[in-house]
């Protein structure tokens, strides 16, 4: 097992360059299995999650070799197998392999997909959509079984503007027979990167980026590349990061409009920063003004970003409001802020975040992707040292984040415990 130790109090100025995004290679690598060519996927991360996918791949009998950042999916003998538990609950994306293997089969079997633990994250929507497609569902267990004697378009009218199930019903109806049209579909720019992709190996998808997105289906497709767009989650960490710590420090490789809510509320809380193309130089603010934030789907404020925001709203001169609307789970960082010296009450989803509170180190753990985070953010800016435990978490999401704070000046390394 691994720890994090961070000395808090340190400047962080330099270079930081941002990856690819992981909430869009983690669909891209599935995808590469609707072809029986061979995919070429660019600018993809070094992440745990892209390493428990290339298992699932392999697992289907898929070859996959890669050169530093690229890398090359060979589906040519792919065999449709079960996906068993052992290798699908290392994350929440195994569950884009249902709509993969259903739309390229018309019959996958699949265990509960795994992930962190934010909320009751049901896949009913997936299934929902699998379903007016002309599948049949059955569970036994934890497992899935979905079979279609033929995935015929329909009309799909979502609940809720999911990420997931928008692009697993792409995935479904891409070689489905006629027209499909996604109605309230998110509008995630990694919808955009992934429809792209599709488009590529010969699919017919308009309206990604729109709340109404329309497929027709198509008898096949072929072997294409696409480049991972840079992670706008990764980069909104750093940019907090700066925001409390910078001394003009850059982050570069990003695309700033993915960025625009966070960009709209750093600068009400009248924090520096200057854009050039795809580049944001940013400085500490030390008279941060307080800000009410509300997490919301695309292009609101990004839930992914809730949990590292609240940190930079301890810091803020007054009281502020944070309020998490997507998953249920995100609040399990804020008893450790408290145990740091935040002051916050918590109702429900709702944070009232009073500052400005000087942070302490402590030893603390991560419990989830973002709330880890949160958690270096927090310890960045603590008096004194900070360790955190169960750090897969976040490995599961920065690449190289230690080294790529390290580069710019802050006192972090990984420890064996």
């Amino acid at each position: 097992m691994k720890k994090i130790v961070i000395e808090g109090g340190h400047l962080l100025s330099g270079t930081i360059s941002i990856g690819g995004a992981k909430n869009s290679v983690v669909a891209l690598i599935p995808a590469a299995l609707l072809t029986d060519g061979i995919c070429t996927i660019k600018n993809v991360p070094n992440i745990t999650d892209r390493d428990a996918l290339f298992d699932i791949v392999r697992l289907l009998k898929g070859k996959i070799s890669q050169n530093g950042k690229t890398i090359h999916i060979d589906a040519s003998n792919l065999e449709n197998t079960l996906i068993n538990q052992e290798v699908s609950v290392k994350l929440r994306a195994s569950y884009y392999f249902m709509g993969v293997l259903l739309g390229k089969y018309k019959y996958v079997e699949i265990y509960f997909p795994g992930g962190c633990n934010i909320g009751t994250r049901p896949i009913d929507l997936h299934l929902k959509g699998f379903k007016k497609l002309g599948a049949k569902v059955t569970k036994r267990g934890h497992k899935y079984i979905i079979q279609a004697e033929e995935l015929k378009g329909n009309v799909i009218n979502l609940d809720f503007a999911s990420v997931g199930a928008t692009i697993n019903i792409m995935y479904a109806a891409v070689l489905a027979k006629g027209r499909t049209i996604i109605k309230n579909a998110a509008k995630e720019v990694e919808i955009i990167n992934i429809t792209e992709f599709l488009n590529n190996m010969g699919a017919k998808i308009s309206g990604a980026g729109t709340d109404t997105i329309t497929i027709d289906g198509v008898e096949s497709l072929h072997g294409t590349e696409i480049a991972v767009i840079p992670d706008r989650i990764e980069a909104g960490t750093y940019m907090l990061m700066g925001a409390l710590l910078g001394d003009n420090l850059k982050v570069e490789g990003i695309i700033p409009e993915h960025n625009q809510a966070l960009l709209d509320k750093l600068k009400e809380m009248g924090v520096d920063y200057t854009i050039s193309e795809h580049t944001i130089i940013i400085n500490r603010c030390s008279n941060l003004k307080p800000v009410n934030v509300t997490t919301l789907v695309y292009p609101g404020f990004p839930t992914d970003l809730g949990q590292p925001m609240s940190v930079l709203l301890t810091q803020a001169s007054g009281t502020s409001l944070m309020e998490e609307t997507i998953w249920e789970n995100r609040i399990g960082h804020y008893p450790y802020l408290q145990k740091m010296g935040a002051n916050i009450t918590l109702d429900g989803l709702k944070a009232t975040i009073k500052g400005k509170t000087e942070l302490k180190g402590t030893e603390i753990n991560a419990t989830d992707l973002r709330g880890g985070a949160a958690l270096i953010v927090a310890g960045l800016i603590a008096k004194g040292t900070t360790v955190i435990h169960d750090i897969d978490y976040i490995l599961r999401g920065y690449e190289d984040i230690i080294n790529k704070l390290s580069n710019v000046g802050a006192k972090i390394s990984l420890e064996e415990i």
